[in-house]
């Protein structure tokens, strides 16, 4: 079984993270099929290249159709929601401020 990597904005590979009872283990993946981009990554995993490391709510769908499986469930606990930083400012622009009672709004409603 393959797998199928992912490089970063900054050239680097992303490392695989699991944890289990405390115990971290991250894994650095390095094979013939390298991408950069998420999305040609899962396609490539449904067309049967290898196994992959996503984010689950952008392969929900694919999980709850039998497109998808999870392997190693048990070394990967849920996830929090994101977390969003930006610069404090006394004035933020009306696009920032927009977006950040975007963000609230869908935060408060998923619970």
């Amino acid at each position: 079984m393959t797998a199928s990597g992912v490089r970063l904005p900054n050239g680097e590979l992303f490392r695989w993270y699991f944890e289990r009872q405390g115990e971290v283990v991250q894994i650095d993946v390095r094979d013939r099929l390298i991408l950069d981009e998420a999305v040609i990554a899962r396609a490539a995993v449904l067309e049967g290249a290898g196994i992959g490391f996503f984010i689950e709510q952008n392969v929900a769908e694919d999980i709850a159709a039998g497109r998808l499986i999870r392997l190693l469930e048990d070394w990967t606990p849920p996830r929090p929601g994101f977390c969003l930083y930006y610069p404090g400012r006394r004035n933020p622009s009306a696009g920032l401020t927009a977006f950040l009672a975007m963000a609230r709004e869908m935060a408060a409603q998923r619970g």
